[in-house]
This record gives structure tokens, sequence and C-alpha cells, in this order.
């Protein structure tokens, strides 16, 4: 089976449109699947889950969309810095503010996690096992420098085995490694990629009985109708810079 993984949205409409179109034509994608938080930072929130629904494109919660559905008190997002914080304050208000009601009941939803067996239930073989950030809690960040010892208790969280994908996002940083035989694959972001390269990105994942294979794929996008749709909201104009730049931090003011 060949899995095209999309994470981290982040209501970011053009990317998610370009990225679909993107995969719609190639001819090695048999499912796609996301991986949370479709909501955030951007000004299309009803507009994303409303394609992905169209779409029937399944896949797990993110800390953005079960606290947005749920009202909680922050969106239990990292911050860098003090003028990232507020940011990001500024950003979960608006979220709850602008999402449907309807949006929200579709995003108290969706699952913690989803197993799925590429080969088949007939047969004992590899899971494709999807989280939004890591097997306890959606908020932590589970980053490439991550030790070994790190991912295989993050496995034994999860009861996987060799042969098994683990496939996670959140940090909006690509990455893949194997440790213990079992594969550990971070899917990067579709709508606000943090490695300073504006494209949107997302992962194929190829699980065969006996070999795993990661592409991480990007694809070039209207960045300037997404910051435009940002500078024309009341969101603030820094997300819009953030998208330009692939995440390059936004000076204070």
């Amino acid at each position: 089976m060949n899995y095209a993984l999309i994470s981290d949205i982040h209501g970011n409409l053009p990317a998610l449109e370009a990225v679909l179109a993107h995969i719609d034509q190639r001819t090695d994608v048999d499912a796609v699947l996301h991986l949370g938080d479709l909501v955030g930072y951007a000004p299309w929130p009803n507009e994303v889950i409303d394609l992905l629904r169209a779409r029937a494109i399944p896949g797990v919660a993110g800390n953005y969309d079960s606290t947005t559905a749920t009202g909680y008190g922050h969106c239990g997002c990292r911050y860098e810095d003090p003028v990232q914080e507020a940011l990001s304050h500024e950003s979960y208000e608006w979220t709850l503010a602008h999402t449907s009601e309807a949006s929200k009941r579709w995003l108290e939803s969706l699952p913690f996690r989803i197993d799925l067996r590429p080969l088949g239930g007939h047969v004992a073989g590899p899971r494709l096992i999807l989280v939004h950030g890591n097997p306890v809690l959606n908020t932590v960040y589970w980053t490439e420098d991550r030790s070994d010892s790190f991912c295989s208790k993050m496995a034994e969280k999860l009861g996987a085995k060799a042969g098994d994908v683990i496939a996670f996002g959140h940090t909006h940083l690509p990455w893949h490694r194997e440790v213990d035989g079992v594969h550990f694959v971070n899917t990067g972001s579709v709508g606000r990629p943090k490695d300073h390269d504006p494209r949107a990105g997302f992962a194929r994942v190829t699980i065969t009985g006996d070999a795993v294979e990661v592409e991480f794929v990007r694809v070039e996008y209207d960045v300037h109708r997404a910051a435009a749709g940002v500078r024309e909201s009341t969101l603030p104009d820094a997300f819009a810079d953030f998208l330009e730049h692939g995440g390059k931090p936004v000076e204070a003011a």
C-alpha cells in the first residue's frame, strides 16, 4: 500500500488544495490520511474541514483540533519566546471565534490514534500507526534529535514491533528513522512549514511485506494567496510573513 500522509494544514486552504491536486496526479498513492492540526494560524478553518470531509480523508485529532472543538484554555502549542506565545494566543482566539459549530463537532469526532494493516487483516503483517504528536499526549514535540531510547519507549507505548511504521506530525519538520526495525516518520507540514522552505510538504509511505519506503514531497503552491488571505483577515500579519519565509522567525516589532 502507498499512503500519502498530510499533517499540520493549519487552516491553509491554498496549500491543501495544491497538495491534493498533486496527489491526484500521482499513480503511486492508494490512500490519503491526515495527522491532525487542521486549523489555526490561517483564515480558512471551515473550508479546510469541508474539503477533507468532501474527499472523505480520514485522520487523527491534533492538539489544535481537540482544543478548538472543546474550547480549551489554550491550543497546547510550544512557544519559542514571549512574542510567539502572544501570537499563538491570538491565533487560537481567532480560530475559536471563526470555526463553525458544525466544524467543531466534526473536529471533536476525530480519534487520537488510528491503526491500519496495509496487507489486510487476514495475515500477521506490518501496521501503520497514526498519532499527531506522540502516543501519550498530542502536545509533546517528538523531534529528530530525540534519542533512540525515547523512540523505543514510544514504540512500546503503542505496542509496535519490527516492521511497523509510526507516523506523526506536530513539529512541522519532516524526518524518518528506523530503530529496532520500527520506522518513525514525521510527515512535516502542509500549511505551516518550519524548515525555511515555504513549499507545502507531505510524506508518501509505501509498506510491503518486507520493506518500508518513505518519500518526503514538497509542492509549490500560491503562497502569496495564502499570505494575502491572512493579511486581509484580522489575524496577525506575522503569520503571513511566516508562510512566505517557510517558518523563518519573525522579528518583534
